[in-house]
């Protein structure tokens, strides 16, 4: 199984370094997400002090960018790194999509499905020189002169993956993409219920081969040298699945579980902004089906014990006090490697 690691990426002036440490550690592949801080800058900075290690956006914000102006970056960081990147995209929710990036929305599984059409067209184009000409329903192409055609690259274009939580963009995904990002806030039970069952359908009507499409991810891991330092981290995880299962699109997730009606409930709290005292909705057992709890010498069989089968690659940041020491990071992402 391969394993990847997100970077902080909340300071640029440390993120060479922070990927150098990533990547001595043995991890295969490092992500840079996208919440107050740009998902590619990061990675550009990455691909100058890494050589081995998969660069990867978890994810993009696709729709505030046109995908004319994605393709240009994910060309242009393809590139840099030698062939080691790969495009993760999102959707988001509409109030972001509206309210914080003054973007229209709208549909967006179909959308999701048209743009990654689009990056690919796109791309051909660059490629082999034919006639830019792609039109659909939101995005439509058809003007691409050779002052602003990079033209061909020595490396094939990157992989594409997509976020998805509901059955539709798993669907999407198994239809366009070469993966799908799942989120934190997901389960095995949904994975094997939802998540598998849409790739498979959306393979099916594409004609593609399901077990090619990859599935990465998994839920929170939490882990510390003995247990009084896993209940203490617990408290963060608690609130952290809190401010997501506040948003009525991960409520497809919880209803698997039985835990809609504690999601309406942190949903009407959020909006009251009581956001300190959501995670005290998060009970044993809803922390228990959205993360995993281990020291650091049983964190890796733990994981691979509820996840095993289901996932192709794992996000293995720790939610943990402090950073293990570095022959105990090597051993648990080497175990990881070995189990998957």
């Amino acid at each position: 199984m391969r394993v990847t690691y997100r970077l902080a990426s909340d300071n640029l002036a440390s993120v060479a370094a922070e990927a150098a440490w990533a990547e001595n550690m043995g991890y295969d592949a490092m992500s840079s997400n996208e919440t107050a801080h740009d998902s590619f800058l990061p990675l550009a900075l990455a691909a100058t002090s890494t050589t081995r290690a998969t660069l990867e956006t978890r994810v993009a914000i696709a729709f505030p960018r046109s995908p004319m102006v994605t393709a240009y970056l994910a060309r242009d960081l393809q590139d840099l790194s030698k062939g080691r990147f790969r495009l993760g995209l999102g959707t988001q929710v509409k109030g972001h999509i509206e309210r914080r990036f003054s973007t229209s929305w709208e549909a967006p599984g179909p959308r999701l499905r048209e743009y990654v059409q689009s990056l690919k067209a796109i791309w051909h184009s660059w490629q082999t020189g034919e006639k830019l000409e792609h039109h659909g329903k939101s995005y439509n192409f058809s003007l691409m002169t050779p002052f602003f055609d990079p033209g061909p690259s020595e490396y094939p274009a990157p992989e594409v993956f997509t976020a998805a939580v509901n059955a539709y963009n798993c669907q999407v995904a198994g239809e366009v993409s070469d993966g799908l990002m799942l989120h934190s806030l997901t389960s095995p039970e949904y994975v094997r219920k939802v998540v598998r069952p849409g790739v498979e359908k959306g393979a099916q009507k594409a004609g593609r081969d399901s077990t090619a499409i990859k599935i990465t991810g998994g839920g929170f891991i939490i882990t510390g040298p003995d247990r009084s330092s896993i209940r203490a981290m617990q408290a963060d995880v608690r609130r952290r699945i809190a401010f997501y299962a506040s948003t009525r699109s991960y409520f497809p997730v919880l209803e698997a579980h039985g835990f809609l009606e504690t999601g309406q409930q942190l949903h009407e709290m959020s909006l009251k902004g009581e956001w300190a005292e959501m995670g005290e909705l998060v009970s044993d057992e809803m922390l228990d089906a959205f993360s995993i709890s281990g020291e650091y010498d049983e964190i890796a069989d733990k994981f691979v014990e509820r996840y095993g089968g289901l996932l192709d690659e794992v996000s293995f940041t720790l939610v943990s006090q402090e950073r293990p020491e570095e022959a105990q990071m090597r051993k648990m992402v080497r175990r990881l490697q070995e189990l998957g």
